[in-house]
């Protein structure tokens, strides 16, 4: 691939764009030598104004999504594509969201441009478990472990009762609950379901990926092992 394509496939620009980049002399490889757009050189020795390229395609990053910021790309106020670089909006494969957290929650968010690995991620097949930290407006009853690992609950306006899923207590208004499965606002309607409400929801794991001290709304790059990592408690 050409280097104009590859560069501006990563969002630096349209393809017009990029080719002012080359001749302003703005991309060099390593060393500092200008490149032209029909070099081939390799992705890990490009250079643009000095920095290194983003990563090619393949793409997997883990940010923190606050609450108030919306999981979309055309909604108004604040949104995921906010807190990343503006050129991550460009990529071809475009950068696509692991599932979803609502407006209110926050916590632990996947992307990728990468549609195999988003598809694996998201299968019901994978069996990935996803831990909420949830506070509570009502202190628990005691009974709500039982019934959530029961595999009866019913969650309103549904026929399929929920899979299995654990709760584990921390106090009488904080529990870890841990899901199996994915459904719409799932663990908002589950407390609601035993006549609790949710008033803070935090995804602090997805699968064996824990987001630990990232801070809130910043964003990283996982490596090979972040991403065997996900894959290693389903």
């Amino acid at each position: 691939m050409k280097l104009v394509r590859h560069i501006a496939n990563l969002g630096y620009g349209s393809r017009k764009q990029v080719q002012w980049l080359f001749r302003e002399g703005r991309v060099t490889d390593a060393a500092g030598e200008v490149l032209y757009a029909d070099d081939r050189v390799p992705h890990d020795a490009i250079r643009i104004d000095g920095e290194l390229l983003d990563p090619p395609p393949g793409l997997l990053l883990m940010l923190h999504k606050p609450v108030g910021v919306t999981c979309s790309t055309k909604d108004s106020g604040r949104l995921v594509h906010d807190l990343l670089p503006a050129r991550f909006r460009l990529r071809d494969p475009a950068l696509s969201m692991v599932g979803r957290l609502d407006r209110d929650t926050s916590g632990l968010l996947l992307l990728t441009d990468d549609g195999q690995l988003l598809h694996r991620i998201i299968s019901p097949k994978a069996n990935l478990p996803k831990v909420y930290e949830a506070t509570l407006a009502r202190p628990l009853r005691g009974d709500e472990g039982v019934r959530f690992a029961s595999g009866t609950l019913m969650l309103e306006s549904e026929t399929t009762p929920l899979k299995p899923a654990t709760l584990d207590v921390i106090d009488e208004v904080h529990a870890r609950l841990t899901l199996g499965e994915g459904r719409y606002h799932q663990a908002r309607r589950m407390f609601a379901a035993v006549g609790n409400h949710v008033e803070a929801l935090h995804r602090s794991r997805v699968g064996g990926l824990a987001l630990g001290d990232l801070p809130a709304g910043e964003w990283r790059i996982l490596d090979e092992a972040s991403r065997a990592a996900i894959f290693a408690s389903g």
